[in-house]
């Protein structure tokens, strides 16, 4: 009888526990601030030191991962993950100097965007964003005669593209790997080496310099950095493009920021835009639209160079240790004012 009451004991005690440790990870899902704290104890993992010691690249010579013993500084496949103070920034900018390269920059601003984030966006880029360096940014826009004009220093030009309005915000997310994909097969292609693929509604803060340069480069989600891999919003639906089966997966990665050479893009670029066609043709669509199949891309097609979330960080998660300097930052969403 005693055993019995114990079992039962133990059941109702298991059975709040499973309810507290469900309640915590919807609380996480939501990101409510306190929760988002507890998730700095889930480790990220450790590099080997075998591994350590061969992380170098053509943009920053030899890295020094030991210097942020706190984060994960490399993946299984041996690529590096760029975190301030494994790279000497002063190097980056001579070995890109060398290579006499042009840098692009590609922004869709639609709708509402143009206004609200695109002179920000592109003033803070002319203070940051690879100073030094020739760059062509590519504004993508349905308005060409809105587009604010800004000062740019020398070496540096403003391309400006029009593109069809699409009905949704959706389409326009998913419309932009088609039009890239075109854009890097003309003009874009011939002028720049390196491209850098980014959202309109961030600004930013700090140097984002040729460090962040590889043949191809994926971003570190900040709101999913910490995450086990069985927890990442990848799409699940089989019948999708981009879906991921359970177990794979490596990091999840954010579409706000992506980039690599003209030919590793198009590739990208190619691979995503066939995807949504598809996924169209069978009345499918992503969970995360565009930026689901770019993880698929990414699962299949390691990229050569992992940016941390100090490259493109949220600052509605908080301070916290490990993101010494963020370097570019999300705007506050305003999607009731801007999606409608």
């Amino acid at each position: 009888m005693a055993l019995k009451e114990r079992l039962r004991t133990w059941k109702r005690l298991f059975c709040w526990l499973l309810l507290l440790a469900l309640g915590l990870l919807g609380m996480l899902q939501y990101g409510l601030p306190i929760v988002r704290h507890l998730e700095t104890l889930i480790p990220m993992g450790v590099c080997p030191s075998a591994r350590m010691a061969l992380l170098r690249d053509n943009f920053t010579g030899l890295l020094n991962p030991w210097a942020r013993p706190d984060v994960l500084t490399c993946t299984s496949w041996g690529a590096p993950i760029i975190w301030d103070g494994t790279f000497d920034p002063a190097v980056a900018q001579q070995k890109a100097l060398q290579q006499n390269l042009t840098i692009g920059l590609t922004v869709f601003a639609v709708g509402r965007y143009l206004e609200k984030y695109l002179a920000r966006f592109l003033e803070t880029a002319e203070q940051h964003f690879m100073a030094g360096q020739r760059v062509v940014y590519y504004v993508f826009t349905e308005r060409p005669a809105a587009v604010p004009r800004v000062a740019l220093a020398p070496g540096r030009r403003l391309r400006v593209e029009r593109v069809a309005r699409e009905p949704r915000w959706q389409d326009v997310s998913m419309q932009r790997m088609r039009t890239l994909h075109e854009a890097l097969g003309g003009r874009l292609g011939r002028e720049a080496h390196f491209v850098l693929c980014m959202d309109v509604d961030q600004h930013f803060r700090d140097a984002f310099g040729p460090e962040v340069l590889a043949e191809s480069v994926a971003q570190l989600h900040a709101w999913h950095y910490h995450w086990p891999r069985r927890l990442l919003p990848y799409e699940r639906d089989a019948r999708s493009a981009a879906a991921l089966a359970p177990g794979e997966g490596d990091f999840y990665y954010h579409a706000a920021v992506f980039g690599g050479s003209v030919a590793a893009l198009r590739g990208l670029t190619a691979h995503c835009a066939r995807g949504l066609r598809r996924d169209r043709e069978r009345g499918l669509e992503a969970r995360w639209h565009d930026e689901s199949h770019l993880n698929k891309f990414f699962w299949l097609h390691k990229p050569a160079k992992v940016l941390s979330p100090e490259f493109c960080w949220s600052p509605e998660i908080g301070r916290r240790a490990e993101i010494r300097q963020p370097r570019l930052l999300w705007a506050p969403k305003e999607y009731a004012l801007l999606r409608d």
